[in-house]
């Protein structure tokens, strides 16, 4: 028998607490992506968390948006994430933005959810931006069940990770930079095997947007051609099946 002692109804944390943490998407590029619903909010909101001030300052400017930033990233994240909860029980309600993107994708704002949730806090997650998303749907592979790995290990759990995607038959998806794409490329060759398809897609939004097809050993010889540039989205096609079951 279930205990429904232990599940949350977002009714009732409304009527304990009314104020909210917002998880706000914002532009992979473009700053023209953000929605009209974003902007609200983040002009509505007492604080801002940012992962780098810096950067969401740019986008504050571009749309007029004088509220209060705070710092938000890994390197704080457990302190500022009780402070962030304690001033939304104090009645403040506070949005979390990350660089680029919707928080919590490969950062650190899951954090600070987790706590807002066992604290009673209600959490909104606004729909919007996030780079996996349109790299997938641009390879053109199929997008009916997919693997989203986000950046894999750099070096404890590496090796266990690519030997647990070994087995895996969904369209796998990996984020990389550029210092480590070739790497990545290499070792999707060895352990997936030289004729795995992938897609490569670089700047999604932006002025020099690029996705890139083909077999992985064909995008290693592109790559130690031409030097990585960017933020990358890799998609690895892994299934023989073509068509949606």
């Amino acid at each position: 028998m279930m205990d429904n002692s232990k599940i949350s109804y977002i009714g009732d944390v409304m009527e304990q607490n009314p104020k909210k943490l917002y998880i706000v998407p914002t532009p992979i590029g473009n700053l023209q992506d953000i929605t009209l619903r974003a902007i609200e909010v983040l002009k509505s909101v007492d604080y801002i968390a940012a992962e780098d001030k810096r950067v969401t300052g740019i986008l504050l400017k571009h749309f007029d948006i004088q509220t209060p930033v705070m710092s938000y990233h890994q390197h704080n994240e457990v302190h500022q994430a009780e402070n962030i909860t304690e001033l939304i029980l104090q009645g403040k309600n506070i949005a979390i933005v990350s660089d680029a993107g919707t928080p919590g994708i490969s950062d650190a704002a899951y954090k600070v959810v987790n706590v807002a949730i066992e604290k009673g806090i209600v959490v909104e997650t606004l729909p919007g931006a996030v780079a996996f998303v349109p790299a997938l749907v641009n390879s053109g592979f199929p997008t009916h069940r997919f693997c989203f790995e986000g950046f894999l290990p750099l070096k404890k759990g590496r090796k266990t990770r690519w030997e647990q995607l070994q087995k895996e038959d969904r369209t796998i998806i990996l984020y990389e930079s550029p210092h480590r794409l070739l790497k990545t490329l290499q070792e999707i060759e060895f352990y997936l095997g030289k004729d795995t398809k992938i897609s490569v897609s670089r700047e999604i939004s932006k002025l020099f947007e690029e996705t890139l097809r083909g077999t992985v050993t064909e995008l290693i010889q592109h790559f130690e051609q031409k030097k990585p540039k960017g933020e990358f989205v890799i998609v690895i096609y892994r299934s023989e099946k073509h068509e949606i079951e």
